[in-house]
């Protein structure tokens, strides 16, 4: 493997925070080399900085895009860190109903947004479908939105497609789960088409304004801003805030806080999750 000089770590790490908002301090020499190697193979490039310079004069801005797509993938599955989903299923859902069918005057289907801000293959969006359909039932009674969004084409084609290997539906998916909600195709398993139904999945830096989008009564941002600036993670929290309705929740990271960063939000605790709200 081609080895990163520093003064090509700090250039390369100024670049992609120009591309996504992704900080890598010069600590981060080892991820750039992981994670970027095989687009030095592809591009025959013999070092970093000839990468670079491809990547700066690329007028199709495909390797840009490649390496947001390589230095923002993370690690991903099914269930994910199960807490916050108990928490959505036995705590935020029931009480968000509740309170909607007090405030529905109009006596028509109770209307939920819920956004993934990072949602990488898609399997937090699914997850989050799977848990309002067995918290729910018929979903065809409510007026669901789900949306995922992420900065890689990639993550967000994959995710749109609804596919999913064998490898990926074994990691938190339960036999009955799998079963039930995925339908078995020749590439792996997708996600059944009434669950696929009630999510949409578009591109989206989340440094950019993102007012357009409305407001949500539930919005998981998780492990996304691990390597923004604390300036960065002030602005983009803020955001969020303008884009969670009154009385709804932000999840974020088991390892995140909010605390002496953003005062707007006030944590609250449900078992071993810790969600946010804002302050009245």
């Amino acid at each position: 493997m081609i080895k990163i000089l520093p003064e090509e770590a700090r250039t390369l790490s100024l670049y992609i925070y120009s591309l996504c908002g992704v900080h890598l301090d010069e600590t981060k020499g080892y991820l750039l080399e992981n994670r970027l190697a095989p687009l030095l193979q592809e591009n025959s490039c013999g070092s970093f900085s000839e990468f670079y310079l491809k990547a700066r004069s690329d007028s199709t801005k495909t390797i840009p895009r490649k390496i947001v797509d390589a230095v923002t993938t993370g690690e991903t599955s099914f269930f994910r860190d199960s807490a916050p989903f108990d928490l959505l299923q036995f705590k935020l859902l029931p009480e968000l109903i509740d309170r909607r069918r007090k405030n529905n005057s109009s006596r028509g289907p109770i209307s939920l947004r819920i956004w993934s801000a990072a949602c990488s293959s898609g399997q937090e969006v699914y997850t989050t479908a799977i848990v309002l359909q067995e918290t729910l039932g018929n979903l065809l009674n409510y007026n669901i939105q789900l949306l995922g969004t992420d900065i890689s084409d990639q993550a967000v084609a994959r995710a749109s497609y609804g596919v999913f290997s064998r490898m990926e539906v074994e990691r938190g998916l339960a036999t009955e789960k799998l079963q039930r909600n995925f339908v078995p195709v020749e590439k792996g398993w997708k996600i059944r088409d009434e669950l696929r139904g009630i999510a949409s999945f578009k591109k989206l830096n989340l440094m950019e304004d993102f007012s357009s989008l409305g407001r949500f009564d539930i919005i998981f941002c998780r492990n996304v801003a691990i390597y923004f600036t604390e300036a960065d993670k002030v602005k983009l929290f803020s955001k969020l805030g303008n884009a969670l309705d009154p009385d709804g929740a932000l999840i974020i990271g088991s390892t995140e806080s909010l605390t002496g960063l953003c005062p707007q939000f006030e944590p609250m605790r449900y078992q071993r999750s810790v969600y946010y709200r804002l302050r009245k």
